[in-house]
């Protein structure tokens, strides 16, 4: 028996160090998701985000498989990454987010969506980093505008604070997402980027190296942005 409890003991110290490699496995799986739903989104310029909310952006988080349910009470939820802009125009380091909501009403079935978000202003993304953050009750959202044809009128219709993208079966287009709610995961930060990380931190630069598909996901924002302040 003594044995026995020895080899249990030794395998699970063995095990320990092996943890916390795992636990971020699953958080680079995202990022690589998200840098993946925008390359395939704007690969199609007729149907994509126009360059001029991305060059004018403040920040863009990208939500991968956000699943809707429902029957008769529904509910949403997934989770992504968000980006900064930085004062030198370049696009930080991104933070990982959760994404969440609720209704009501007569519905069945289960869909799932890639959900991008387009940032106007830093309010949003300060309240976001302060606590959890409500679309459409703490700033105003709109189904963003899309294609080519788009551009030239987004102008005049940049209105609200924050702009939302939504794809399901191939089709991409803006989408309401009033009453959704968002926040920091805080956890999924501390796995990637290192015990007591911040999101501010993140934001600013101030963490060791990122993994790869962090970076990926930063720089498939650079690729999109027209112009750097």
């Amino acid at each position: 028996m003594t044995r026995i409890l020895a080899l249990v003991i030794a395998a699970f110290a063995l095990a320990l160090p092996v943890a916390p490699a795992l636990a971020g496995e699953k958080e680079e799986t995202r990022a690589a998701d998200a840098a993946r739903v925008l390359g395939e989104i704007m690969r199609i310029p007729e149907t994509a985000i126009p360059e001029k909310m991305f060059d004018e952006a403040h920040a863009i988080a990208v939500i991968p498989d956000v699943v809707k349910a429902g029957l008769i009470i529904g509910g949403r939820g997934g989770k992504g990454l968000i980006s900064v802009r930085s004062p030198d125009g370049t696009w930080s380091n991104p933070s990982f987010i959760k994404l969440g909501g609720g209704s009501v009403g007569f519905q069945a079935g289960v869909q799932s969506a890639d959900v991008i978000l387009v940032f106007r202003s830093e309010r949003g993304v300060n309240d976001i980093v302060n606590g959890k953050f409500t679309l459409g009750a703490d700033a105003s959202v709109a189904a963003g505008p899309v294609g080519r044809s788009a551009q030239a009128s987004t102008d005049e219709q940049l209105k609200a604070e924050i702009y939302s993208y939504s794809r399901a079966r191939g089709l991409f287009a803006g989408v309401s997402l009033d009453g959704t709610w968002l926040r920091m995961d805080h956890t999924a930060n501390q796995r990637v980027y290192g015990k007591n990380t911040t999101p501010r931190q993140i934001f600013e630069g101030r963490i060791p190296a990122a993994p790869s598909p962090v970076v990926d996901f930063r720089d498939r924002l650079e690729e999109n942005t027209v112009s750097q302040d």
